[in-house]
């Protein structure tokens, strides 16, 4: 199969940022990116330097300040939420509905976008919820509620609604930023294995570097004025990973293929 054939996400000319007072801030411009299926993709890069913003512009939570972002070639801009609601899943930082709702009621909620007008679950959709249930390895607590719920537990219970969503995208925004190490390595884990078991795409961005050089596919590098892709190796050819932090700081071993604190 051809690599543009594996294409499910790609931008072109694309300049992000967000609207101030003082008219548009643009964080990063002229962005030609790719993800092809199947991949573990970490989005890396210093605090503030717009990873969120990229990842709302991707999604259309944002709208980009101007180029063109297409999911499957079909342009964002002519899309209807019905169509991205189909073809992405996403994990940000969000308000959970108000009221009791159970795990299982809140993974249902990824099936909306087949549902009917009265939101009642077909035996399919049913299906699709167990499966995700079953796959994220939460099947015991399905009729707990999500008040009842630990930080890791809740973040497992998001990322089940986003498989029971049936996408070919998963986006994630700092996913295990309130987690500790034993939970942050069980939700990399996780997410490496429905890359290999469901063949979807999962875009993340993280804090955590150096868990994402042993297991992403990919890397998407947001640094001051450019952006680099490539896989681990492919980066470490070029010293792209050297580009993300104050040397003085931290340093990358291009031999342990790991960041390291300067003494």
């Amino acid at each position: 199969m051809s690599t543009k054939k594996q294409i499910v996400l790609e931008t072109k000319n694309l300049d992000i940022g967000y609207c101030t007072k003082k008219g548009l801030h643009c964080l990063a411009e002229n962005l030609n990116i790719t993800a092809q299926k199947k991949k573990l993709i970490c989005l890396l890069g210093k605090n503030g330097i717009g990873k969120s913003t990229l990842l709302k512009t991707l999604s259309k939570t944002l709208h980009p300040l101007k180029g063109d972002v297409f999911v499957d070639a079909v342009n964002l801009k002519k899309a209807s939420p019905q169509f991205l609601a189909k073809k992405m899943g996403l994990v940000f930082t969000e308000k959970i509905p108000e009221g009791q709702l159970t795990v299982f009621e809140l993974v249902a909620l990824g099936r909306q976008p087949y549902t009917n007008w009265l939101g009642k679950l077909s035996p399919l959709d049913l299906q699709k919820v167990n499966a995700a249930l079953e796959q994220v390895h939460i099947i015991s607590i399905r009729d707990k509620k999500y008040d009842e719920l630990s930080d890791g537990q809740l973040q497992k219970v998001m990322i089940a609604r986003a498989l029971a969503q049936d996408t070919e995208i998963i986006v994630l925004d700092e996913p295990t930023a309130h987690l500790d190490i034993h939970h942050t390595i069980e939700v990399f884990k996780l997410l490496q294995k429905l890359v290999e078991t469901t063949n979807k795409t999962i875009i993340i961005s993280t804090h955590e570097i150096n868990l994402a050089l042993k297991l992403a596919d990919e890397f998407w590098l947001l640094l001051e004025n450019e952006f680099i892709s490539g896989d681990l190796n492919e980066l470490i050819a070029i010293n792209a990973f050297e580009k993300l932090f104050p040397k003085k700081q931290i340093l990358f071993d291009a031999a342990s293929k790991q960041f390291h604190i300067q003494p």
